[in-house]
């Protein structure tokens, strides 16, 4: 029996409801086991029961990520006093928590249903993260709005971004027919990278662990290990009274 948009909402919003009070119980006053059910039941109803099964098995390695990303930001922010301020206020845990609850579905072979999670995201936190793209733990996003993390990204392990970071693909490639070639096409993040607000970095290109990417870079080529990347210098040309604009 197909199942309606608006009953597949619906699905939606009590299926990640119950899967935030898996990953965070602390913060949740329902039953551990009725919240498992619900996921079972409300992922059943959109997809199979073996779908249903094979992402419950996957739930404590979402929670455990979940958890390194919530350290990475509590980490990373002098502003968070404590993890649950961030559980409760800021908006990349919302968006990483329906990332990877999408990426497992994506894995487990889902349609449509991980790109609907992780747009949804996108609509109530400015963080477009698709599902398909790969992030390791400790993964932070500081402010976050207007970040855009496109389908083929690897990103390695305690990696930080900041608002307005694009990881873009530069152009396309078209098979005979005139189609876009699904190939990979955005860039590659290798571990403790940092990315700075309105950097873009665009196609399959590699940014060695431990790099540091300033803010405003259009970035299109690969570098190697422990870069530092900066946009040129400010020039200062003596403008007044807005006669610069």
């Amino acid at each position: 029996m197909s199942v309606s948009l608006n009953q597949t909402v619906g699905h939606l919003k009590s299926l990640m409801s119950s899967v935030k009070d898996v990953v965070f119980p602390m913060y949740s006053e329902v039953r551990t086991e009725s919240a498992l059910s619900n996921i079972s039941d409300r992922l059943a109803a959109v997809s199979s029961r073996d779908v249903a099964e094979a992402f419950i098995g996957r739930l404590p390695a979402i929670r455990e990520l979940v958890e390194t990303d919530v350290e990475a930001v509590v980490h990373n922010d002098p502003a968070a006093s404590d993890p649950r301020e961030v559980v409760f206020c800021y908006p990349a845990v919302t968006a990483m928590l329906y990332y990877r609850t999408a990426h497992e579905l994506h894995l487990l072979g889902v349609p449509v249903i991980p790109r609907m999670l992780t747009e949804y995201a996108h609509s109530v936190t400015g963080i477009d993260i698709h599902p398909a793209a790969v992030i390791g733990d400790h993964f932070a996003i500081d402010h976050g709005t207007g970040v855009v993390i496109g389908e083929t990204s690897v990103i390695g392990s305690h990696v930080t971004l900041y608002q307005g970071v694009t990881l873009g693909a530069k152009n396309f490639s078209y098979d005979s027919e005139g189609h876009p070639m699904r190939i990979p096409r955005h860039p590659v993040l290798e571990d403790n990278v940092t990315v700075y607000s309105n950097a873009s970095i665009l196609g399959r290109i590699t940014i060695g662990e431990g790099s540091v990417i300033g803010g405003n870079v259009w970035l299109t080529h690969s570098v190697p290990k422990h870069s530092r990347i900066l946009q040129g210098k400010v020039q200062d040309l003596g403008f007044t009274d807005g006669a610069g604009i």
